[in-house]
């Protein structure tokens, strides 16, 4: 198997932005969060992200303004390192290597140059033990330094960022863990622990969850998983300590945090209600309700003015101090609620696949940014756990996105299943879905599968479901009985069955002719203008998978995959297996714009990727680990235009991109070359060249100006690097992140002095005079041509006589025809009587 590489696997968007709790600038005008491998910066007013923050080589584990400079943020990942950015401009300034992986980070006001991480402890026996570390960062001019300094400060914390919390003036540490809160103080070098008994007398669980300290009173406030939140006071006297009890949170309290002041305390759980409490008036609260999805992390500007919270569906929330939502940056809605295919929006070419509970959300590839989430259930989502409520669980689109099939289901118990059918409609005037028709109970049990014909040139729209009752359905888009009525509707046209076995998947051929169903292990084709069985195919014992139609010309072929690990092709002619090979394929799709098919094989803990035609005996592309785990969702998404790639190994991405999810939930695609050299040439365009077209601005000055090639300085004067790329770094650097200027100022100077050979008065050239020059000589030409002859004669005497005296330089000249253009008449007007 040959593996191409002109074929690359990049990541395309959609990682978890509510993996780590989010970082607000000083200013509150940028928002910064961990992103898979990367820190992403968004605005916090027009919640785009400015910049992506790359370079780290796994999870970014934590995020963290730097003290000393409010410009800069430290990162830290699971790669060992710790990163120092410029996150206005995107620049990465300096790379720390620790050597371990890293789980958080933090920073105290009085420790400068020093951080806090969290880590595995070294040559430990038992499993998830960590320590928390104080790292110093060394200050020197390389870009990549070793860190050779570490010192343990906690032999036993938790991986959980919300699990420590720095003190009044970083005086001390509270760390917390299951049942234990331990109080460390940098003085002393000493910690104090405190313990609370598992259940309380009521049965509550008094697990620590999370910690925060006040900014300005020696108070710490601890959430537990009964919902309440105590206050710890005095801890200073072991002996001594005290604690009030907040309680308002049904559930686990997932995170607190105090205001930069602290006069309030934030607090958030699976409610998804911010609680906010007053300090020492803890009777007062406000609440700020229905954020959509449960609270993970909380987070307040330096400033203020801004909070956000970090929710389960992949949300990141901004909050003005008087708690009102100013913001929403959502990102791609994953987890194991992605039960529907990818599917791609013929009018928005969005992403399509169900996303927090009950909708169905809509994910720009281009701008990586969800567009708009469609509410199919239309009930307030309680969150409650044992509480089952209704769940999209099927959805497709028609070829032209006219219409969508969505498939909702909710099941109280073994025996009772409710199903929703539920068509819509495009409308052009609103630019959104609309219901327009709903089914109750299509079928007696759960739904597996649902598909439209894909037919450009099908006339009546028609939806296939099939169920686990044995039986699939037809649903075909039918007039109004009545003039009166309010438009069309769905109604069910046929119900079909074979042998009493349980339907599986289904699909529609190119042309809307066939419709092939899998009951257990045989494959059945239908005839979709009558309903009639055609024929049977049977195959290897093995329930199938996946099945589809080939395009283009492979359309006289059917694939499919089964359980026991085969793929197979039928040639629907003879009505025979064509060929069948022995593959772990766990996903199977068409190219809906070429013949090609996409095949995902799971093997020794990766997933392959294959890319064939159906009568092709060697498979077009091919590429072995394309990602960790198992792949769950695939499409192929058709280009706005054509690339023209020359390699062979890469045609098949001409027309489609292929996406992929995998099991760890990250958005991949394949980037070829002709895709990035064609984006480097979009770049090279951008550069300023001294060819373009001279702007009037340009023409107003450059007019007056000596051209340098007339000049004789210009042959004599030595020309700055302009075009070095060291020099273009240095003007296109930010100030703050720049060497000291005695470093470069010896230099620059340098290039700017003028050459000493030939430079005297000598040697140099008479100076030309310019237009407005010889202008001026010109109009002093015809003043003299209107003096008398006696006079013209009497000059020539005198200039006869002076001839041999020294002749004027240029200078004297300009002054002396500067002298003649004065208005004298005044002196007239003087000497009259």
């Amino acid at each position: 198997m040959v593996e191409h590489r002109d074929v690359r696997v990049v990541y395309r968007g959609g990682s978890r932005i509510n993996f780590r709790e989010p970082v607000i600038s000083n200013d509150s005008r940028f928002l910064l969060c961990a992103a898979g491998e990367f820190v992403k910066v968004f605005s916090t007013v027009t919640e785009e992200c400015v910049h992506e923050l790359r370079g780290h080589t796994d999870q970014v584990t934590g995020v963290l303004l730097r003290p000393s400079n409010h410009l800069q943020v430290y990162s830290c990942s699971a790669d060992g390192t710790i990163r120092l950015w410029d996150f206005t401009d995107g620049i990465l300034i300096k790379t720390y290597v620790v050597g371990y992986p890293i789980f958080s980070i933090y920073a105290s006001p009085n420790h400068n140059d020093v951080v806090f991480v969290v880590t595995c402890v070294q040559n430990d026996k038992r499993a998830e033990m960590f320590q928390l570390v104080a790292v110093r960062l060394p200050r020197c001019a390389d870009q990549r330094v070793d860190v050779p300094d570490l010192s343990a400060v906690l032999s036993d914390v938790s991986s959980n960022p919300a699990a420590v919390a720095f003190g009044r003036a970083g005086g001390f540490l509270a760390s917390v863990k299951g049942l234990q809160m331990e109080i460390y103080f940098f003085k002393t070098s000493k910690s104090s622990r405190f313990f609370l008994k598992e259940d309380n007398k009521k049965g509550g669980r008094n697990t620590f969850t999370c910690v925060a300290c006040h900014p300005k009173d020696d108070c710490v406030a601890t959430g537990h998983e009964d919902g309440k939140i105590r206050l710890w006071r005095n801890f200073n006297h072991k002996k001594e300590y005290t604690y009030s009890i907040l309680h308002w949170h049904h559930s686990a309290v997932s995170a607190v945090r105090f205001t930069p002041e602290g006069t309030n305390l934030l607090s958030g759980g699976v409610e998804s209600v911010l609680v906010q409490w007053r300090y020492n008036q803890e009777s007062q609260k406000d609440f700020l309700p229905r954020l959509g999805a449960a609270i993970t992390h909380l987070a307040v500007s330096p400033d203020g003015a801004l909070f956000c919270t970090s929710h389960s569906d992949n949300k990141i929330t901004i909050i003005q101090s008087c708690v009102r939502v100013s913001a929403v940056i959502q990102g791609l809605v994953k987890g194991e609620n992605v039960r529907t295919d990818l599917m791609v929006d013929p009018r928005s070419k969005a992403l399509v696949l169900n996303g927090k509970p009950g909708h169905l959300q809509f994910y720009s590839l281009q701008r990586d940014k969800l567009l708009f989430n469609l509410d199919v259930v239309q009930q307030e989502f309680i969150h409650q756990s044992g509480l089952e409520q209704f769940q999209v669980v099927r959805a497709a689109l028609d070829a032209s996105g006219s219409w969508l099939a969505t498939v909702e289901e909710r099941k109280r118990d073994a025996a009772d299943l409710e199903l929703n059918l539920k068509l819509w409609r495009f409308d052009e005037q609103t630019q959104s879905f609309e219901l327009n028709t709903t089914v109750a109970a299509p079928h007696e049990a759960r739904i597996t599968a649902a598909c439209f014909d894909q037919a450009a040139s099908s006339r009546t729209s028609t939806l296939v479901t099939s169920s686990r009752d044995g039986r699939f359905k037809a649903w075909r888009l039918a007039a109004p009985a009545h003039t009166d009525g309010d438009g069309p509707s769905w109604s069910c046209d046929f119900v079909g069955a074979y042998h009493g076995l349980v339907p599986g998947r289904c699909c529609f051929s190119a042309d809307g002719s066939l419709l092939a169903v899998a009951f257990r292990e045989v494959a059945t084709v239908w005839s979709a203008a009558s309903w009639e069985l055609l024929t049977t195919l049977s195959q290897p014992p093995g329930d199938i998978r996946d099945l589809c139609f080939g395009r283009m010309s492979g359309s006289k072929y059917l694939l499919g995959t089964n359980e026991n690990k085969m793929l197979l092709c039928w040639n629907l002619l003879s009505c025979s297996l064509e060929w069948s090979t022995s593959m772990d394929v766990r996903l199977l799709l068409p190219d809906p714009l070429s013949e090609n098919m996409a095949a995902f094989c799971f093997q020794d803990g990766s997933t392959d990727l294959f890319v064939f035609g159906p009568g092709e005996p060697r498979p077009l592309f091919s590429q072995k680990a394309v990602c960790s785990g198992s792949v769950t969702r695939a499409v192929f998404a058709p280009r706005e235009a054509e690339l023209e790639s020359c390699e062979e190994s890469s045609q098949w991405l001409n027309r489609s991109q292929l996406y992929f999810l995998t099991q760890f939930m990250d958005l991949l695609t394949f980037s070829t070359r002709a895709e990035e050299e064609k984006l480097m040439a979009a770049n090279k365009q951008l550069v300023i060249d001294d060819a373009v077209a001279m702007t009037p601005f340009h023409l107003l000055l450059g007019k007056h100006r000596r051209p340098e090639a007339a000049s004789g300085l210009s042959a004599e004067r030595t020309p700055p690097p302009h075009g070095s790329p060291a020099i273009k770094e240095l003007l296109q650097a930010p100030a703050h992140v720049l060497p000291a200027a005695s470093f470069l100022c010896s230099a620059f100077v340098k290039s700017l002095l003028v050459s000493a050979a030939g430079s005297s008065e000598e040697s140099r050239p008479p100076e030309e005079e310019t237009e407005s020059e010889k202008e001026e000589e010109e109009s002093d030409e015809e003043t003299r041509t209107r003096i008398s002859r006696p006079d013209q004669e009497s000059r020539g005497a005198r200039g006869g006589r002076e001839a041999g005296g020294p002749a004027l330089t240029k200078a004297q000249l300009r002054e002396l025809r500067r002298i003649r253009k004065l208005d004298l008449g005044w002196l007239a007007g003087l000497m009259e009587p």
